[in-house]
């Protein structure tokens, strides 16, 4: 009779590691997206452009305060109060983006601004929408070793920065192909939607079951 081995349990030390590795990934993409879907975006007028680059930029703060609590873990030993404070910090900047999307959002659809088509902006969406899903189930699997919360919500981020990429690539396509211009100030309150839900999300999160103290 043969049995299946078991699969090796990733140990915490190597999860640690794995988890820097990927945030530094997470940082380093975002600054290049947000870089591109803001410049494209005031090129065209576009605010579902400039929302998803604001929601690259959140990413990229977000991911910096998961930095910081994976660097305390590693001096000092992970505390709930350090993966509480990053939890609270990541709620805070959804909040902020939403709030700065939805209002622009209903100007934009009040005014009929009618933006540009932009190559560019569809190209930068199309590739966040293919390569975010994946680091965002690689994040995700790293939480529950990590007993992190944190990092459990910044997985979250960048998976809604997947879907994101798909709503904003749907308007961008939608204005492209038929005009219509209202299709990208839709999206930016779709944007702001999400986010919104994913910042109460992220306030009210409970911390995950103590692994690391």
């Amino acid at each position: 009779m043969t049995t299946t081995p078991v699969r090796p349990v990733l140990e915490r030390p190597a999860a640690l590691r794995r988890a820097r590795l990927l945030n530094r990934i997470t940082i380093g993409w975002n600054v290049v997206e947000a870089a591109i879907a803001l410049s494209a975006g005031v090129a065209a007028g576009s605010l579902g452009l400039l929302a998803f680059g604001l929601d690259s930029v959140v990413e990229v703060s977000g991911a910096s305060v998961l930095a910081w609590r994976l660097a305390r873990e590693e001096r000092t030993g992970c505390t709930q109060p350090d993966d509480r404070r990053a939890t609270r910090a990541l709620a805070v900047c959804f909040g902020v983006l939403a709030a700065w999307v939805a209002v622009n959002a209903v100007v934009d659809l009040a005014g009929h601004h009618e933006p540009d088509v932009s190559p560019v902006g569809i190209a930068i969406t199309a590739l966040s929408l293919v390569t975010m899903p994946v680091l965002a189930r690689a994040k995700r699997r790293l939480a529950p070793v990590l007993g992190s919360r944190a990092q459990e919500r910044e997985a979250g981020q960048t998976r809604l920065c997947a879907i994101l990429s798909g709503v904003v690539l749907g308007g961008l396509l939608l204005n492209a192909a038929l005009g219509w211009w209202w299709a990208d100030p839709a999206a930016a309150l779709v944007v702001a939607g999400l986010a919104a839900v994913e910042g109460v999300r992220s306030w009210r999160a409970e911390s995950l079951a103590d692994t690391c103290c």
